[in-house]
């Protein structure tokens, strides 16, 4: 074991924030301004206008609007209505989130988890405790492993190679490197059984989800069995529900506050096949130290200590050292046992965007307020975004208010301007591939299920958003003639999201088959076409990894042929780029790099 260094540690997880010396020069996107002449405005524009005017009369008494739509190509505005008033942008807060990641961090950042110990190994014997140091990782789960805990059987087999076969110390889940708020400001109670709304936490695993297994008893009058998925002993549970002899199964789940225990109340027939309920953790990191002691037990690594839980800095032997007087410190030193590092943002962002998680996006907002402000906070990262918007958009960010990084809060607050501003500097910046990638598709299955049939499937990209009377959609679109617009289309006091999206759809559809004047692009070679890219690249930023992978996300019925095909590359490249990727198993959902 090599001492550890924690200079390393911070050098691994936290890149510094970009030095204002070599920033490109702040500059606007588009003109926002409506044409100054009337006159001016050509027939097919002020046909445009009057459509999308027109969509937009739905009728709704009480609902609010702010549309804005700008062509990246010549810098005029297409249409506004009431495009600076302030809204709930639901999930379009993810735009922010993801933006910022890409600028502060990289396409290439990846998280870091560590195995540590303050003990010595003597015989198989580890004389200590054995501490999961997190630093925000949200992948640690079956979505990109095999299992749930295959990071945790990684971590078990790397003690078993260095001989241990006993702990006689405590499993610690550290997950200090994250303070402040676990949710985020403004989120309903209800959210608190919501598997959406899980918390924040440095240190997480199965995206501080627990899934419920509740299976009746075998005799009526007992209690039903409740399994947890994944196992451990980290949650707080109160069974109160019965087996019954027969009827329809009535199971309950709720906890009275985010850190209270779970309780199951109800009834489950004895004949019943068995529930399933996801549930959010109340303390991620304990909840991560008991399945890792599990997996220890599990793979013949006795340990002799419980489990606990760390959150506080100063209660830290990792971060404490960095903050309280390290010089003063008179704990242990610890030692490296093994390191974890995640697949790249890049593919982290994709989740956040395509599948619109708002745990991943809370963990990315705390991940940029601690590199970029040392303030690994929901308001830390919300600062750092402001902050990026004021130096290279001119954007005045009171207009934003960003109370978590998902958008779950009501609370928020963007206009379609502020959105425009944000779409158009990403179009124009040495990162527009990478962000262009994570936006979902329209007429994809596994991403933008809509506007099958029109001229925006398979062309226009965009991100949705959806809470109680509240919907959004904004992104990028090619005309007819291939030429880039960004639009944002924000809805709130809406009677339906579901009829608010349908407005939306026929907005985007209408946009798709815009044409100016000349010939119209046939619909399959505006969908070939390549994401929104500026003619010339601004200089990249001192130190920023703006080198964007291409990627596709693997669809049902997809083949490597096919895929190679539609990107036109080579088979053998594709292979060489994705080593592990069996072609007779693609999986739904699974990440494909392209060369």
């Amino acid at each position: 074991m090599q001492p550890f260094l924690l200079i390393l540690l911070l050098s691994a997880v936290a890149p510094p924030a970009p030095g204002s010396a070599n920033l490109a020069p702040p500059g606007r996107p588009a003109n926002l301004a409506p044409p100054v002449a009337a006159a001016a405005v050509a027939p097919p524009v002020h046909a445009l206008r009057a459509h999308l005017a027109a969509l937009l009369r739905t009728g709704w008494r009480g609902a609010e609007w702010s549309v804005l739509v700008v062509s990246l190509d010549r810098g005029d505005t297409l249409f506004a209505y009431d495009a600076h008033r302030a809204l709930a942008p639901a999930s379009n807060v993810k735009l922010f989130t993801a933006a910022a990641a890409l600028y502060y961090l990289g396409p290439e950042f990846r998280y870091t988890t560590f195995l540590l110990t303050n003990g010595r190994i003597d015989e198989g014997v580890l004389a200590g405790d054995v501490i999961v140091y997190g630093t925000g990782d949200p992948t640690l789960s079956d979505r990109f492993y095999e299992s749930k805990v295959s990071v945790w059987e990684i971590f078990a087999d790397s003690l078993l190679a260095l001989g241990v076969r006993e702990i006689r110390g405590e499993v610690v889940g550290d997950a200090s490197y994250f303070g402040g708020r676990s949710t985020g400001l403004g989120w309903e109670q209800r959210y608190r059984n919501a598997w959406y709304a899980a918390p924040a936490s440095a240190l997480s695993l199965n995206e501080n989800v627990v899934t419920l297994r509740i299976r009746p008893a075998a005799q009526a009058g007992w209690r039903p069995e409740i399994l947890l998925v994944p196992g451990g002993d980290g949650i707080a549970l109160v069974n109160q529900a019965t087996t019954v002899p027969r009827g329809r199964a009535w199971i309950n789940v709720d906890r009275a506050a985010y850190d209270g225990p779970i309780v199951v109340r109800g009834r489950i027939a004895r004949s019943h096949p068995g529930l399933w309920r996801a549930v959010p953790v109340a303390d991620p990191a304990r909840f991560a130290a008991a399945v890792l002691r599990e997996v220890l037990e599990r793979k013949g690594i006795r340990v002799a200590g419980g489990v606990r839980s760390v959150v506080q800095p100063d209660q830290s032997p990792v971060t404490g050292r960095l903050v309280f007087a390290p010089a003063f410190d008179d704990r242990r030193p610890l030692s490296v046992l093994a390191v974890h590092r995640s697949p790249p943002l890049l593919d982290i962002l994709t989740v956040v965007n395509q599948k619109s998680h708002n745990f991943y996006a809370e963990q990315v907002l705390r991940t940029i307020g601690r590199v970029a402000l040392d303030r690994g906070t929901a308001d830390g990262g919300a600062h750092a975004i402001r902050h990026m918007l004021e130096r290279e958009t001119s954007l005045d960010s009171l207009a934003l208010v960003l109370l978590d990084g998902s958008g779950l809060s009501p609370l928020n607050r963007a206009s379609a301007r502020t959105i425009i501003h944000l779409l158009g500097y990403m179009a124009a910046s040495p990162m527009a591939d990478a962000f262009w990638t994570t936006l979902p598709e329209a007429g994809d299955p596994h991403g933008l299920r809509r506007m099958y049939r029109t001229a925006a499937e398979r062309n226009l990209r965009a991100k949705t958003g959806t809470i109680e009377r509240v919907s959004a959609l904004s992104g990028y679109v090619r005309t007819a003639e291939g030429e880039r617009l960004a639009f944002s289309i924000l809805s709130n006091k809406v009677p339906s999201t579901w009829k608010a999206k349908r407005v939306e759809d026929a907005i985007g559809a209408r946009l798709a088959a815009f044409r100016r004047d000349g010939p119209a692009l046939s619909r399959d070679l505006i969908a070939r076409a390549d994401p929104p890219r500026p003619a010339e690249q601004k200089p990249a930023r001192h130190g920023a990894a703006v080198a964007a992978r291409r990627q596709h996300v693997i669809r049902r019925g997809d083949t490597l042929e096919g895929i190679a095909q539609r990107y036109g590359v080579t088979l053998k490249a594709l292979r060489t780029a994705n080593p592990g990727l069996n072609p007779r198993r693609l999986v739904p959902g699974k990440i494909v790099r392209v060369p």
